[in-house]
Order: structure tokens, then C-alpha cells, then sequence
């Protein structure tokens, strides 16, 4: 190995260089990751302990001179008087632009640590799913036309496999596997069978929560959504319940909150009520807690779900939804701010 070393040191310090060309291949020869010098550092695991200390010294000083011995031979190819430099030439010219997270993952993340701040943590389940999770195991009848392919996506046409309609498979998941009490949040992409137009998407996002302990009521479920309501869109915001029915809570309700733009006096966006509709909720179906292993007579809860895209649509006024997913960077860049 020393013999190498002062064999390498020698050599080095009789290279020479033409052009550009040639010294960027001494480079490339000498200090590149597949270079000679790095090959030794290789060997230099087989070198004896007691030698390590005087080999490594003698790597090390190797390399250095390698270093200045190019950057010398750099200086006579610039004519600014500029030293050489390991400079990648294949790296991207400056200015690089920085790049911006989505506006959906904007809202997401604000979404999220809102029910943390409650005590929600987060759960993430598949989005190819079986009917159980999907449909049966959240109470809905066999003829319910979220089972008809006009609504659902199928799997190779086998109606036991779907790609996922809504986050509540999710839930169905934690409840077979977890001991209440539950307390999770479940983001994700979801998928309907639907025309692709400005209100209207085949996917979109979701964020659904789920709570389930001994004594949870609807007065807890009402303070949940008032609280996420005003931190989400203001102080000042207010809320209202409308009665509602989903297969999988009993009672349901739909939750609208006082228009941010035209602060509830009714304007085009609200349809001049002065109210927007965001979310859905209700206090979990006793048959949902059996069908999942936990006893509905000790146990009750909440669940509640909102569409991320329908968030951002009222925290940032975006009236089309492809744009969402069309990565048009003059769409993007707006929301660099928001970051």
C-alpha cells in the first residue's frame, strides 16, 4: 500500500494538461467516487490496525495534492485568472427556482394539526379496498347505488375489490384492530365514478375523524366542529347543523359555516344564503361499532368527513377543480406564499 501511494504522489506530481478536456479527465481519473484515490480508501480496510494510523495519513495527503495539483494546472485555462474548480457540469444552471408545496397539501397539513391539537392521530389505510371496508362493514344495503358501477370503480369487473369512495375503510380498519378508545384522522386520495368537470372530479381528498370512547354525545361532536371551524377559517366564523342521513351514522348532519367572503350578509359564492356547506357528521351507527367488534352498549362516537378540495375551494376561492391536478405551474405559484 505504500509503495502505491508513493508510486500515485509521484505520478501526480508530473501530470500534465493540455486542455480543459484532459484535465477534467485527470480529475475524473484521480478524485472521482470511482477514482483511483477512492479505490485505495477501499483497500484501506484491509490494512492492518497498527498501520492504519501512518496509511491513512498518507491517503489523505495524497488526495490533498491531488486537489492543488489540478486546481494549478486549472489556473493556466482560465483567462480571468479564475482558480479550477470540481465543478459538476451536470447540475442545473442558476438561478434554480424554488419549488412550492400544493395547495391541497397546504390545507391537509392546517387540516391535521387542528385535530392533533384535540388529541387526533393520524391513520392511513389502502386505496385498492375490499367491499367490507368499504361498504358492508359501514352499514350500506346491498341495492345502495354506491355499489353500481356508475359510481364505484370495480377491479378487473370483480365487485369485491373497489377503489376506495371515502376514508371511512380507514376507520374500519383501526376499529377491528384497536381497543377503545379511538381517536384517529384519516387523509387521503379517494375515487368516484364521476364526469370530470369544473365542480366535479373521478378523484379527489378526504379527512375524516373518528372518536369513539364511553359517554362520547353530540354536544362533544358540536364543540369538535365549532372549534376546527374557527381556527380553520376565523374567530368570527359561526356554524349551523342541518339534519342529513348517511348509512353509517344515526343521526347524520351536514355542518355549514357563515360565508368567509361575504361574512354571512349572502353574496354569489354562498348563493346569497350567507352559508356554505363543508362538511358531513353524525354519531356512529350502533351496527358500524358490532360489525367492526366493539360493543355498541358500552361504547359510542362520532364521525365526521370533508373534502379537502372543497377547504381550499373556500380558503383560497379556487373556482375550477382541475386545476388541482393539472401542475399548472402559474396555478402553483401562487400559493408559494402560503408555504
Amino acid at each position: 500500500m505504500r509503495e502505491k501511494i508513493k508510486a500515485l504522489l509521484s505520478e501526480i506530481e508530473q501530470l500534465k494538461a493540455s486542455g480543459i478536456d484532459e484535465l477534467e479527465a485527470a480529475r475524473i481519473k484521480y478524485l472521482s467516487k470511482k477514482g483511483i484515490i477512492s479505490a485505495l480508501m477501499d483497500d484501506f480496510r484491509t490494512v492492518p490496525a497498527e498501520q492504519k494510523r501512518e496509511i491513512g495519513m498518507q491517503i489523505n495527503e495524497l488526495k490533498q495534492k491531488a486537489k492543488e495539483k489540478l486546481q494549478l494546472l486549472g489556473e493556466q485555462f482560465d483567462n480571468k485568472g479564475s482558480s479550477y474548480t470540481e465543478t459538476d457540469l451536470s447540475r442545473t444552471a442558476y438561478p434554480v427556482p424554488l419549488g412550492t408545496r400544493h395547495p391541497l397539501s397546504i390545507v391537509k397539513e392546517e387540516i391535521n394539526d387542528i385535530f392533533k391539537r384535540l388529541g387526533f392521530s393520524i391513520a392511513e389505510g389502502p386505496e385498492v379496498e375490499d367491499d367490507w371496508h368499504v361498504f358492508s362493514s359501514l352499514n350500506f344495503a346491498d341495492d345502495h347505488p354506491a355499489r353500481d358501477m356508475q359510481d364505484t370503480f370495480f377491479i378487473q369487473n370483480d365487485p369485491q375489490i373497489v377503489l376506495r369512495t371515502h376514508t371511512s375503510s380507514v376507520q374500519t380498519r383501526v376499529m377491528e384492530k384497536t381497543e377503545p378508545p379511538i381517536r384517529i384522522i384519516c387523509p387521503g386520495r379517494v375515487y368516484r365514478n364521476e364526469a370530470i368537470s369544473y365542480r366535479a372530479h373521478c378523484f379527489f381528498h378526504q379527512v375524516e375523524a373518528l372518536y369513539i370512547d364511553k359517554d362520547v354525545s353530540f354536544a362533544d361532536l358540536k364543540q369538535a366542529l365549532l372549534f376546527f371551524a374557527k381556527e380553520m377559517f376565523g374567530e368570527d366564523t359561526k356554524i349551523r347543523l342541518r339534519p342529513s342521513y348517511f348509512p353509517f351514522t344515526e343521526p347524520s348532519a351536514e355542518m355549514d359555516i357563515s360565508c368567509n367572503i361575504c361574512g354571512g350578509k349572502g353574496c354569489p359564492f354562498c348563493k346569497h344564503t350567507g352559508w356554505v356547506e363543508i362538511l358531513g357528521c353524525g354519531m356512529v351507527d350502533p351496527n358500524v361499532l358490532d360489525n367492526c367488534g366493539i360493543d355498541s352498549k358500552v361504547y359510542s362516537g362520532y364521525a365526521l368527513g370533508m373534502g379537502i378540495e372543497r377547504i381550499t375551494n373556500l380558503k383560497y376561492q379556487v373556482k375550477d377543480l382541475r386545476m388541482f391536478s393539472e401542475n399548472d405551474l402559474r396555478f402553483l405559484e401562487q400559493f408559494r406564499s402560503a408555504n
